[in-house]
């Protein structure tokens, strides 16, 4: 497990150790490694002492929602065989029930870990769950059980538990160091020290230290160096492959996109803000409303809703892609045909031109001494005369 994760998970532990407990809630973007660190806690308490729940997958209607979540349930369950509550609120009472006081084997508070729990807004729409969110955080938050949450929605998750009870521990997923890029590279980095830290560097700038683009790009310099691929397996000709049409990094940027975009309200008008910036970035309201050729009032509308699913974020007025690596995609795959090669490699060394670490000497080379300072001045043909 990379350092910085380890770190992480005994934030997590911690905080359901502490007395109350807290009740940690990670988020960050598609691929930041959320589900990975659900996972790694749910290995360090013990899969039996552990419920993990993921609530995207299983949030249909609220009586299958309960009966999913207490037919895989390590807890022991009262009345098992006794029928669902009949009715969606009277079956959302049941599950928040659930939640708030079954016990472990032992008689212990049970742990849950509820990954994408802002999906529960799928209830929204049964009689009785308008505030379906808000009543889960307030029953959790009166529970002695444990629990961990994940979003991808950080705007949301937020305003959702601004003013909520103190127990709640709102924990960002970092983004991984170099040090990180290099334990994912692995074997890929062996060789000389300097080149393989430079090549962690320069992955780790391209994924925007995103967990899941490193990995993608890791696999894929190691397929390459195996193959003898292009551009003899460097970082910036692993990316051109990787977001080529049928490319990993394309289908997962391309999942994103939709996901998002579909969360959303004013479909077609958000996808053509995200075209604008792709185009030029750092714009403000009144240039991306003459561009869309909107109003200012309906463009900051558009522009609030693409910021709710984390897909622009303002600075100073200034409005950008959340994500760079899904701002180049936008580039590349939003248009009438598929990108063909020359054009996502033009695309990815003008992207790589804004984020590649410039190469360092390295340090034999930096500190040879006078020899090979003369002999540098023979091999250039300068002659100094004092």
């Amino acid at each position: 497990m990379l350092t910085a994760r380890t770190a992480l998970s005994r934030r997590v532990i911690a905080a359901l150790d502490a007395s109350p407990s807290r009740i940690p809630v990670l988020l960050g973007g598609c691929g930041s490694g959320r589900t990975t660190m659900l996972q790694q806690v749910r290995e360090r308490l013990g899969r039996t002492a552990v419920q993990y729940i993921d609530v995207e997958r299983t949030a249909t209607t609220p009586e299958r929602f309960l009966r999913a979540i207490t037919a895989v349930s390590p807890f022991p369950v009262a009345d098992s065989s006794a029928s669902t509550p009949a009715g969606a609120r009277p079956a959302f009472d049941a599950a928040l029930g659930f939640f708030g006081r079954v016990r472990s084997a032992a008689s212990e508070p049970a742990t849950f870990l509820l990954d994408e729990f802002l999906e529960l807004r799928t209830f929204e729409s049964f009689p009785g769950l308008r505030r379906v969110q808000h009543d889960f955080v307030e029953g959790l938050s009166s529970s002695s059980n444990r629990f961990v949450l994940t979003s991808r929605y950080t705007a949301r998750a937020l305003r959702l538990l601004r003013d909520r009870s103190a127990r709640f521990e709102v924990i960002h997923m970092p983004a991984l160091t170099t040090e990180d890029s290099l334990d994912i590279l692995g074997p890929t980095a062996a060789g000389d020290a300097h080149d393989a830290d430079y090549l962690a560097r320069t992955v780790q700038s391209l994924a925007d230290g995103r967990p899941a683009y490193v990995r993608a790009l890791a696999d894929e310099l190691g397929t390459m160096r195996e193959h003898g691929g292009p551009g003899g397996g460097d970082a910036i000709s692993a990316l051109a492959a990787l977001l080529a049409p049928e490319g990993r990094l394309a289908k997962q940027c391309a999942f994103s996109y939709e996901l998002r975009l579909h969360r959303a309200r004013g479909y077609g008008a958000l996808k053509a803000i995200l075209e604008i910036l792709a185009e030029d970035e750092g714009l403000t309201l009144t240039e991306i409303s003459h561009r869309l050729q909107r109003t200012p009032g309906s463009t900051k509308d558009y522009l609030s809703w693409l910021e709710d699913v984390d897909l622009v974020t303002s600075r100073q007025k200034r409005y950008s892609f959340a994500d760079p690596l899904l701002r180049l995609w936008v580039r590349l795959h939003c248009r009438p045909t598929p990108p063909v090669d020359e054009e996502v490699g033009r695309e990815v060394q003008q992207y790589a031109l804004t984020r590649v670490p410039k190469p360092e000497p390295a340090p034999a080379l930096a500190y040879a001494g006078i020899d090979a300072t003369l002999e540098e001045r023979k091999s250039w043909g300068i002659i100094e005369i004092d």
